[in-house]
């Protein structure tokens, strides 16, 4: 069964087209929408959104940072080395400049976060299924 199907219909903002510009960085189906198209701001704001079991592929961000606030659905976010964090709405996630990390949905919910993002980002290895199929939410 599929959690959070409302999700795939935006929550708070447009769910945008497919993330092809990004696909080759994430398993599974995103989708993103710009948010903030000024050129003078030097930060990228987006509202991803990723059907069940997507999730992108570890990545570093090199001077300067991710902020993720999290809208819709239930997901993960992980930095290497340390557990994986369950998400819900509400949530909010600060990763430092150079912190490797990856995030997505669960593996039976939609997932929706807006991102907020300044820096360069290094696209890494992607989350393995084995990796991946392990996390459980605490009942």
């Amino acid at each position: 069964m599929t959690k959070n199907e409302a999700v795939k219909n935006g929550v708070i903002f447009p769910v945008g087209a497919k993330n092809e510009a990004f696909q080759k960085y994430f398993i599974g189906q995103s989708y993103l929408q710009g948010l903030v198209n000024d050129p003078v701001v030097n930060v990228n704001v987006g509202n991803v959104t990723f059907e069940p079991g997507c999730r992108n592929n570890w990545h570093i961000h090199h001077d300067g940072f991710q902020l993720l606030l999290v809208t819709g659905g239930e997901g993960w976010y992980q930095e290497a080395g340390k557990p994986a964090r369950h998400l819900v709405p509400g949530d909010v996630v600060v990763t430092h400049d150079g912190v490797k990390h990856w995030h997505g949905a669960t593996k039976d919910s939609w997932f929706e976060h807006i991102a907020i993002t300044a820096g360069t980002p290094e696209w890494l290895e992607p989350v393995s299924d084995a990796e991946y199929n392990q996390l459980e939410v605490e009942k």
